[in-house]
């Protein structure tokens, strides 16, 4: 394949369990994903998964050059195979990776995945994510290899469904760097790196998300009304670092672990046995996460937890619990370095609590500019040389 000879992650993101609403199911459906490329290569190939399903799924899929949000160039589709076929079955619990697809990739191109689910077709494993560069599209119908969607059957989706992975033949010096999280690395701020990146360099550096909104580091829930926030960090993460050509990842997780717990008295699924000691979530880190990584040859980054003064379950005792875990993020030595977003987010005169721009207004999640500051932290981190020890 000349010039090209590694296969690396381009884009990526988990796959957890839809939101467990009335409606589990969809026929005759068409689903549209354009996502930006970061590097040129010769090939592709691309992972889907039905890892939270409980049922197989059945479905065609196909790519092709994207020419605008919901647009393609129909003389470059290609079917997606597997095994040779066009007809693709995930098992419950199934990964599965296409065959080769051979196309021309320049970076900053748009490959748009395209899939049709054409029976009742159980749409349990999915991801809800957001940013400048995540977007999806619905439509009623068989529209899979179609210029455009019919606008009046169409609609934005932030769900992406059963798409996992893309992975392209690529050159020697490009690598990918894992973005690892929950709900506040499943929004803007990794596509705000991409951004970054794509206009200041690296450019031989992809952007890997893989995060889970409302996930937990030590515990999971079994029960419908959270079954999105998915499964616990020591069954996520040996999954999530399966990343062709990753060589990095930035860990920013445990929020959750710390707000979740308000006692059986308010809410049933949400124990005081469940809050951890800043210990337990060192541990549980250290333990899940770092050892993996390092048996990966991975490089691991730390990232702090934002502040939560005036969410809805904080407390002083949360802040004392998150400060702790924050001091030992900021010097464990088996991490290569810190991105500290806590400080840089946090309001200088009121350090529990977001600088007001900064603040979403539900005081757990940044704004626009907030995450445009995570972004930057992470870059000054990553590739700056000022978040290493």
């Amino acid at each position: 394949m000349g010039e090209f000879s590694k296969w690396v992650a381009c884009w990526g993101n988990a796959t957890s369990i839809r939101d467990q609403t009335d409606c589990t199911y969809t026929k005759d459906l068409t689903l549209r994903y354009p996502l930006r490329m970061c590097f040129s290569g010769d090939a592709v190939r691309i992972r889907f998964s039905n890892i939270r399903g409980t049922e197989p799924v059945r479905f065609t899929a196909s790519c092709a050059y994207g020419t605008g949000d919901k647009t393609i160039d129909t003389g470059s589709v290609r079917d997606i195979l597997f095994d040779g076929s066009r007809d693709l079955v995930l098992q419950p619990g199934e990964e599965r990776q296409s065959d080769v697809i051979e196309m021309d990739i320049q970076a900053q191109d748009t490959l748009t995945v395209s899939m049709y689910m054409k029976d009742y077709t159980q749409m349990n494993s999915a991801v809800l994510i957001t940013g400048p560069l995540s977007k999806g599209f619905y439509s009623y119908g068989d529209h899979e290899k179609e210029e455009g969607l019919p606008l009046d059957l169409t609609r934005k989706t932030g769900w992406f469904t059963f798409l996992n992975t893309v992975d392209i033949h690529t050159s020697e010096e490009n690598h990918a760097v894992i973005c690892y999280g929950d709900s506040i690395t499943a929004q803007d701020w990794p596509d705000w790196l991409s951004l970054r990146i794509e206009k200041e360099g690296p450019h031989n550096v992809s952007i890997i998300r893989r995060a889970i909104s409302g996930t937990r580091i030590l515990r999971e829930y079994d029960s419908i009304t959270y079954a999105a926030y998915g499964t616990k960090g020591e069954l996520r993460f040996p999954l999530e670092m399966n990343t062709a050509g990753a060589d990095t990842v930035l860990i920013q997780h445990g929020i959750n672990d710390i707000i979740h717990p308000v006692g059986t008295d308010v809410n049933p699924f949400r124990p005081w046995s469940d809050l951890p000691a800043a210990e337990e979530l060192a541990a549980g880190v250290s333990g899940y996460y770092l050892d993996h990584a390092e048996a990966l040859g991975l490089t691991v980054y730390a990232g702090t937890l934002l502040p939560i003064k005036g969410w809805r379950t904080h407390a002083p005792f949360r802040d004392e619990l998150k400060d702790r875990f924050n001091d030992w993020l900021r010097t464990e030595k088996r991490f290569a370095g810190c991105a500290d977003f806590d400080m840089a987010l946090r309001d200088p005169d009121d350090p529990e609590a977001f600088a007001p721009h900064y603040d979403s207004g539900d005081h757990l999640h940044p704004s626009d500019a907030g995450y445009k500051a995570m972004a930057d932290t992470a870059y000054e981190c990553l590739f700056s040389g000022r978040g290493g020890r």
